[in-house]
């Protein structure tokens, strides 16, 4: 993260540095902000939506140094610090490169791995494990090369081959074996970023046959779930997870329709990028966070940091060690401030952060420093607090930092509005709006031009529209608007409806 002119370090002299401070060895602490308190001996939890889980408010994520690891820093020892400081919620994925041998490495020694001497299952149970795939497909696919992450895995290789790496990688030899009794608490279907991609991972969520040519992910995962093999996939009958989840950076309408697609609620958790400068884009805080706390989704927060472009790291994927930031914040942009910003957004219930280097000095150590900021109670953050961090994080790179994010979405007008006339009354219906840089308050209905109805918002978990019935008894109305108002006082309406 960004230096002041005043304390610059280069990048080695930096990694030297907090490797001494890892071995015990006295230095001279480079304080980046004025946030000091004590590590908490408990953390704070919440409860993972549906999960039921009591989940603490930082998880650890599991790209920078596990993924992407610096000279000098020991990716395995970030683990094993956040694990002894209490942190429960654990994050990898199967395109992360070493970051589940690393979680492998870090579990044996911790007793976590069944049929290891030291294993304890209660030790286990005690923790949130999480990896995630970018396949959309557990069968067939291969001619739809225009669906992101329908064919880029491995040769032939399909969502549970997914599943079981990351079980071989964790807990066995990365060899393709597991012991019996590893499992996964959830896989997250990674990155949606289109509709073709919620269309693929939908095939076969219904009527599932095992003689389809193709099956989407979400039907093999309940098979591994449930330990079912409706889809053919699953002939040992194996549960291997516990929940299954999404996650989306980029377009909160796709991540909706994901949403709204689920009428067998399989969806227990969704992780979504989400900070300080979200609504700059096309935002989620006011459009799927609402939708996911509806339905009672648990809510994990990415992207707090926007992947290190709030301070030192250009607004790109990482790909290198080169890429991973250090430091603790910056004086002009307390990381403290951008993480208590996304846990004080309704419905988010844990925030996971990817952490470069770990030391013995609080202030200095990213994890140490992240969990005493992760220290929040759910509750919704004063509207001029929220705004002195939101205009901070703009002034970093002009706002410009989510380059994952979809560009700014101004508050639509209600989507796909319909009248249907009846002998003496009107049925109205239309899809939700999506919001722009505010909540959506209410929408309202008018019969030529006068106002019938002021209906509160509320978000649209399913593709069942909203409706109203307009009662008008003889006087045969002309046409209807459906207009949305947000809560500034901003207002977008439909066009005309003739009747």
């Amino acid at each position: 993260m960004t230096e002041s002119n005043r304390n610059k370090q280069t990048r080695r002299q930096f990694i030297q540095t907090t490797g001494s401070a890892a071995l015990g060895l006295s230095i001279a602490p480079t304080i980046l902000t004025s946030f000091s308190l004590a590590v908490p001996e408990i953390p704070l939890k919440r409860t993972l939506g549906k999960t039921g889980f009591r989940v603490t408010t930082l998880g650890l994520g599991g790209q920078a140094s596990i993924q992407w690891t610096p000279e000098g820093i020991d990716p395995v020892a970030i683990i094993l610090k956040a694990y002894k400081m209490g942190i429960n919620y654990f994050d990898t994925s199967n395109v992360y490169g070493p970051s589940q041998l690393n979680y492998g490495k870090a579990f044996h020694q911790l007793g976590l791995v069944p049929g290891q001497p030291n294993y304890s299952e209660a030790k286990r149970k005690a923790i949130f494990l999480t990896s995630k795939t970018h396949l959309r497909f557990a069968k067939g696919g291969e001619h739809m090369k225009d669906v992101y992450g329908a064919t880029n895995g491995p040769e032939g290789s399909k969502t549970l081959d997914d599943v079981r790496r990351s079980l071989s990688q964790i807990f066995s030899d990365g060899n393709g074996n597991y012991p019996s009794g590893a499992y996964l608490d959830m896989v997250l279907i990674h990155n949606l970023s289109r509709m073709e991609e919620v269309d693929a991972l939908y095939e076969g969520y219904d009527d599932t046959d095992p003689d389809a040519y193709q099956i989407g992910a979400l039907a093999a995962l309940r098979d591994v779930r449930d330990g079912t093999n409706k889809t053919g996939l699953n002939p040992k009958n194996e549960k291997l997870i516990r929940h299954i989840g999404f996650s989306g950076h980029h377009d909160p309408s796709v991540m909706m329709e994901m949403i709204q697609r689920d009428t067998q609620d399989l969806i227990d958790c969704m992780l979504v990028a989400i900070n300080a400068n979200d609504k700059q884009y096309f935002n989620m805080q006011y459009n799927v966070i609402p939708m996911a706390a509806a339905k009672n989704i648990g809510i994990i927060a990415m992207k707090v940091f926007a992947d290190g472009a709030m301070y030192s790291k250009k607004a790109e994927w990482s790909r290198t060690p080169e890429h991973v930031v250090l430091n603790v914040g910056s004086p002009e942009l307390p990381a403290n401030d951008l993480i208590r910003y996304t846990l004080s957004i309704p419905g988010v219930h844990t925030a996971i952060i990817g952490v470069g280097q770990i030391c013995d000095d609080t202030q200095l150590c990213q994890l140490s420093h992240n969990l005493i900021a992760a220290q929040v109670k759910p509750a919704p953050m004063p509207e001029d607090e929220k705004k002195k961090i939101e205009t901070l994080a703009s002034k970093s790179k002009e706002g410009k930092t989510n380059y994952f994010q979809k560009q700014f979405q101004e508050l639509t007008a209600p989507r796909d509005p319909m009248v249907v006339l009846g002998d003496d009354q009107s049925l109205i219906t239309w899809n939700t709006a999506y919001a722009g840089d505010a909540r959506i308050d209410h929408y309202e209905i008018l019969r030529d031009d006068k106002l019938v109805a002021k209906i509160p918002y509320k978000p649209q978990i399913s593709k069942t529209p909203f409706m109203f019935v307009d009662k008008w008894g003889t006087a045969k109305p002309q046409k209807y608007i459906v207009k949305v108002i947000d809560v500034a006082k901003r207002e977008v309406s439909s066009e005309s409806l003739l009747v």
